[in-house]
């Protein structure tokens, strides 16, 4: 059944107050700090911070992120040398970190912060702390703190509960969150001070409490002279700092901070040329011979009109799947190519309608089309087009009188433009694919370049392959064999990358189709993904209005060859997942799927992501299995990092491109899902109420 309705302009609630005071100068473990130790300060709203430090043999690589204005994570990878144990010279270790702000900083109270370090890695940086920072004027700041673990380890003042001691042995495989130990165990007293006498420059100070006992100890990597740290750093661009710095009476430390903000784009407003100027029609009563409707009863005159309109689509970068013309309301079907915010195609077609089609013509009907599925239709009034096309505060006003069909339907074959089925579309271009955090190697790469074409023969349904040919790299290099005792159904990407040279990444065909107003299905079956073929299947339910969604998925895989042709193993699989969606506090985005897994365990996966109007997203997720921690072997589950950045966001023209990260601190066996390509909420993500609010400021861009 259809649902109508408008949509309603929102305001956006950020998850907690904004402080008063956002410093991004980090320490020497990634976060606002002063130099080793943490202060209560937190980074920008949504800035990310890559940092590289080193003194005495140990270099950090820090990834941080402002999660929420008083909420902020990292994480960490770090190279020991001359660690001279465990069979490594070298020492690699991976940590995550978390701070919340309790209190924000006011003309009378310093801000609070508590701090949870190395939480879930290997315990090596293990730590946790409560901070206090105080700004005097634009120029000090004062910093004072207890710690625990780590930083609770040297002139401890007393003792809160029991902790085992920290020793090299005591280092785990990571993914254990001890909680059990967080804020016991000997505390000691922090702190110090930053002065910034002048612009771009900063002078630090600081008591540091952490004995640094394994490396000072047990390794003997430098010797601990003092407690006194101190800095200077300058900023050399807006987002750019360099640091040098004196620790522990005996070491020469740099640090140089990276960061960015999806907030601050590098070409700010773009470069992108305005669509067309909207055509105001004269009044009915001025000019009533242009409001004649006969044009509408003569097809010579509605091909020419859906032609013309077909060809001024085409040159702004979008498509005419289908055009439904009557004297009194156009219902266009509107695949969009080049605009990654819908608001946009919708807002530049509606532009274009005006000036093409006949004045009679008093009600505009978009219909996003994507992988042959209709989503929801979205109305809008010719005059209000007119009006607020102009008008200061028009994109709101259009919002608010927008109204929503959810269930247009696919259009009839008799409205389809010419040549819109069949269709074939090819790309060619670089790829580049890493391997991270190897003990032998912490980084390695592949440059080449992938051929991929599509061909669309029916509305839904489509043939699609990438064949992958690699120019340059070291990823034949990796000799490490997996150790893993479950079934090696991600764990053997070595062998997939020293044999498949080239390599079919995928091919497959797919089949979308809707089974009601808010339904949708899809079925693909052939080689998925780099690692595994088969079939899959998948039904979603979407209501547009509703923030949230649920989708179940099967499917049943073989697990291909490793020289990346169309061979396969004897390893097969059933797996599949139920899944919800939830987009909340208008800058979050959950997702939760419970199911069986490639290995064929049992579990769950929860992402969390930072969503931004803009196309940014950054977000982390951590699955849980039947598996234990034993068996899964280092780093106990799988968990990761992942980001979105939108490619119009770096160039300042509108594109739909987008590029994907996802970092893993390792690539084990549990926990492993099938990579399905179209999934179908990112497919009809575009569609849905909270995607077309959050971006429609670019209506009449």
């Amino acid at each position: 059944m259809a649902c109508t309705g408008t949509i309603a302009a929102t305001a956006s609630a950020e998850a907690f107050d904004v402080p008063t005071v956002t410093r991004a100068e980090p320490g020497f473990f990634g976060l606002p700090g002063l130099v080793d130790m943490p202060t209560a300060d937190m980074m920008p709203d949504g800035e990310i911070l890559t940092t590289f430090s080193n003194f005495a043999g140990t270099t950090r690589a820090t990834l941080a992120f402002q999660i929420a204005p008083r909420l902020a994570g990292s994480f960490r990878y770090t190279g020991l040398r001359n660690w001279n144990a465990d069979g490594f010279d070298t020492y690699y270790d991976r940590s995550f970190d978390l701070r919340l702000q309790l209190l924000t900083e006011t003309d009378w109270r310093p801000a609070v912060t508590l701090g949870l370090q190395d939480f879930i890695g290997t315990g090596l940086y293990a730590g946790e702390f409560l901070a206090a920072s105080k700004s005097f004027g634009d120029s000090v700041s004062v910093t004072g703190g207890i710690g625990w673990g780590r930083l609770g380890s040297f002139n401890s003042i007393g003792s809160f509960g029991d902790r085992p001691p920290q020793t090299a042995e005591s280092i785990g495989t990571g993914g254990k969150l001890n909680a059990d130990q967080w804020f016991h165990g000997d505390a000691a007293l922090f702190g110090g001070l930053a002065w910034r006498p002048i612009d771009k420059l900063t002078l630090k100070a600081e008591y540091s409490s952490d004995a640094y006992d394994i490396e000072v100890g047990e390794r003997r990597l430098f010797n601990r002279d003092a407690s006194l740290n101190f800095g200077v750093e300058y900023q050399l661009a807006t987002d750019i700092r360099l640091g040098a710095y004196s620790l522990y009476g005996s070491e020469f430390g740099v640090q140089l901070s990276i960061g960015l903000n999806p907030a601050r784009p590098p070409v700010p407003g773009g470069k992108e040329i305005g669509g067309a100027t909207v055509l105001e029609r004269p009044s009915r009563a001025a000019a009533p011979q242009i409001y004649d409707t006969g044009w509408a009863a003569s097809e010579p005159a509605q091909i020419q009109l859906r032609d013309s309109l077909a060809a001024a689509l085409r040159a702004e970068r979008m498509e005419m799947e289908a055009l439904d013309l009557t004297a009194t309301e156009a219902r266009l079907y509107l695949r969009n190519k080049g605009y990654r915010a819908p608001a946009q195609a919708i807002g530049r077609s509606l532009r274009l309608m005006s000036v093409m089609l006949p004045a009679s013509v008093e009600t505009f009907t978009i219909i996003q089309t994507i992988q042959g599925l209709a989503l929801p239709a979205i109305s809008f009034s010719r005059r209000d087009v007119e009006v607020f096309s102009t008008q200061p505060d028009g994109a709101e006003q259009m919002l608010a009188r927008a109204r929503v069909d959810t269930a247009p339907g696919r259009p009839l074959e008799a409205d389809r433009a010419p040549g819109t089925y069949p269709r074939l579309t090819w790309s060619f271009g670089p790829y580049m694919r890493t391997s991270l955090f190897d003990p032998d190697n912490p980084f390695r790469a592949d440059i080449g370049l992938a051929f991929g074409t599509a061909w669309q023969p029916a509305p839904g349904l489509i043939f699609a392959g990438t064949v992958q040919k690699k120019v340059v790299g070291n990823l034949d290099q990796n000799s490490r064999p997996s150790d893993s005792v479950l079934p090696h159904v991600r764990s053997d990407y070595a062998l997939y990358d020293r044999e498949g040279d080239p390599a079919i990444s995928e091919v497959y065909g797919a089949y979308y189709f809707q089974t009601g107003s808010e339904t949708f299905g899809r079925v693909s079956v052939g080689y998925l993904e780099r690692m595994h073929a088969g079939v899959s299947g998948e039904v979603l339910w979407a209501p547009f209005d509703l923030p949230y969604a649920f989708g179940a998925e099967v499917n049943y895989t073989r697990q291909r060859d490793f020289d990346g042709g169309f061979g396969l193993q004897d390893y097969d699989v059933v797996s599949g997942h139920l899944s919800a969606y939830w987009r909340f506090d208008d800058n979050f985005f959950a997702q939760v799927d419970l199911g069986r897994y490639l290995a064929k365990d049992y579990g769950g996966t929860l992402s969390l992501e930072r969503v931004f109007a803009n196309g940014w997203r950054v977000g982390a997720f951590a699955t849980i299995t039947d598996v234990s921690a034993e068996d899964f072997g280092e780093g106990s589950f799988d968990k990761g990092i992942t980001m979105t950045i939108p490619i119009d966001w770096i160039i300042g023209r509108p594109t739909r491109v987008t590029q994907d990260f996802v970092v893993r601190p390792l690539t084990r066996d549990g926990g492993a899902r099938l990579e399905v390509p179209g999934r179908l909420y990112g497919v009809v993500e575009d569609g849905r109420r909270v995607r077309l609010e959050d971006q429609w400021g670019r209506f009449w861009r």
